[in-house]
């Protein structure tokens, strides 16, 4: 099923999206740490694309690669590690990020001395 453009999602349309039960998605945040939607003032979970990207990723390492909920865990936690570490990795090498943050850092500066 197509997922309609909205900002966050009903546990109802989670489970119309991904074809996972409202109790299983709750079992799950359980057992993942990573997978924590925020709730409503009322209490109802709002759950965001990432969230649902998230949980398509659950199912397909728990019930299309046979995982066990400790094995999806850890997979989840090293994919976790190695995006931090190449982000950091990437960065690092970006010289023209580097250049322009410096820049707006300088920028910053002389705007806070004319302020004072």
């Amino acid at each position: 099923m197509e997922l309609v453009e909205k900002s966050f999602y009903s546990i109802g349309d989670v489970e119309k999206t991904t074809g996972v039960k409202p109790y299983i998605l709750r079992y799950w945040e359980q057992e993942f740490r990573i997978l924590r939607p925020a709730r409503r003032t009322s209490g109802q979970r709002k759950y965001t694309k990432n969230d649902i990207q998230l949980i398509f990723k659950i199912k397909e390492l728990l019930y299309t690669k046979g995982f066990t909920i400790g094995g999806a865990k850890k997979y989840l936690i090293e994919e976790k590690r190695k995006r931090k570490k190449q982000s950091e990795f990437s960065f690092g090498r970006d010289t023209e990020s580097i250049e322009i943050l410096n820049t707006v850092k300088k920028e910053l500066k002389a705007i806070t001395e004319l302020l004072k």
